[in-house]
């Protein structure tokens, strides 16, 4: 456990940490996962010659994960905060700086943000899984007519609903006050929950086919899988029921074993899903969205990559963010990296590839 000088005692997962003076390597993990999501990283960076250290984020497992109630101050959620919570974590572990800064799914833009504000401190990024769409656009010229931001925070919830078949959008499903008790006292219990969570964003959901979405228009949202929007009267475990793998499945799922999913379960039955919830509702918040106006034309100009996998739809569930975080936002763009076979889990799906990709572009920073 370690104080993060911001007001949140981390617990970390950390190797290669016995040889003082190593490169530090900072791996932040998405929803719902815990820094265990990098156990196939952890060691092999550490061979290739990092201290590495993946912390269980603030709201998450033993990062202050227990007793988050919806009630509570969402500031400390926000983005910029997670950003300190990050910057205070590196120096408390005795750093100045990180080599690289690596997240995946919701760890993605809280990567993003850190490399876009502290390029001193995070002086490379790798996203995984959520493509970033920089900060929220100040359009010029709009003195006397409204103007437009990049990101439509609001509209989504009554466009789906009003489609023929009627929809949600689960970031705002993910802000309501139900979400937590649907998901942590769900009828097949958590453990359950999880695991046909997991399975259908996964590679071996057949349904997983992905491709760019045109528009934020509710008719192509609806073309996402229901784990994105959602059924309008269903909730999220009703969502993923069907799609509980059977018993063979299970056993033969590798890169998740049994074991495996009880490390998460058993975190997730003890602390509940709130604490990880915060996070969409800041994101849903206009609040929170007007903050991070004032980095608007900012760009991440450390190295950068992203990688993600073949089969996960999280590539392009932001229509437009691949494209502008590649032409765009990210100066020093090292590639675009689609792993064959993976889903949205892509560094436990696949994890012999993502290391490599990983081992290269450290190897060409140095």
């Amino acid at each position: 456990m370690v104080d993060n000088n911001n007001g949140c005692t981390m617990h970390v997962l950390e190797a290669g940490f016995e040889e003082p003076g190593r490169p530090c390597v900072l791996l932040l993990h998405g929803f719902p996962e815990l820094a265990f999501s990098w156990r196939k990283q952890l060691m092999f960076l550490a061979a290739a010659g990092y201290h590495v250290v993946a912390p269980d984020q603030r709201g998450y497992g033993r990062s202050g994960g227990a007793g988050v109630a919806f009630e509570d101050d969402l500031m400390p959620y926000s983005l910029i905060n997670r950003v300190s919570d990050t910057v205070g974590l590196v120096k408390a572990l005795g750093y100045d700086h990180v080599d690289a800064v690596i997240g995946h799914d919701y760890g993605s833009p809280v990567s993003a943000w850190c490399a876009l504000l502290r390029p001193d401190v995070f002086r490379a990024v790798v996203l995984m899984s959520a493509a970033f769409p920089g900060a929220p656009v100040l359009p010029k010229g709009t003195a006397g007519r409204p103007g437009k931001g990049t990101l439509p925070l609001s509209g989504i919830p009554e466009s789906l609903a009003a489609l023929p078949r009627p929809r949600k959008h689960y970031r705002w499903y993910y802000s309501t006050a139900e979400a937590n008790e649907d998901m942590w006292h769900c009828p097949q219990g958590v453990h359950a929950f999880l695991r046909a969570y997991f399975h259908y964003k996964s590679g071996d959901w057949p349904g997983n086919a992905p491709f760019p979405l045109a528009s934020w228009a509710a008719s192509e949202l609806a073309r996402l899988p229901t784990y994105y929007v959602m059924e309008l009267g269903e909730n999220m475990a009703e969502t993923v029921a069907p799609h509980m793998p059977g018993a063979d499945d299970i056993a033969a799922c590798e890169w998740l074993t049994e074991a495996e999913m009880a490390v998460y379960s058993d975190e997730y039955g003890r602390t509940g899903f709130q604490g990880g919830l915060q996070g969409y509702r800041v994101g849903t918040d206009p609040r929170f969205n007007g903050e991070l106006k004032a980095f608007s034309d900012r760009t991440i100009d450390v190295p950068a990559m992203f990688v993600s996998g073949a089969r996960d739809w999280g590539t392009y569930q932001s229509p437009g963010a691949l494209e502008r975080m590649a032409g765009e936002i990210c100066t020093q763009y090292r590639g675009t990296h689609l792993v064959e076979g993976a889903g949205h889990w892509v560094q436990q799906e696949r994890p012999e590839e993502v290391n490599a990709l990983l081992a290269d572009f450290l190897r060409r920073l140095a």
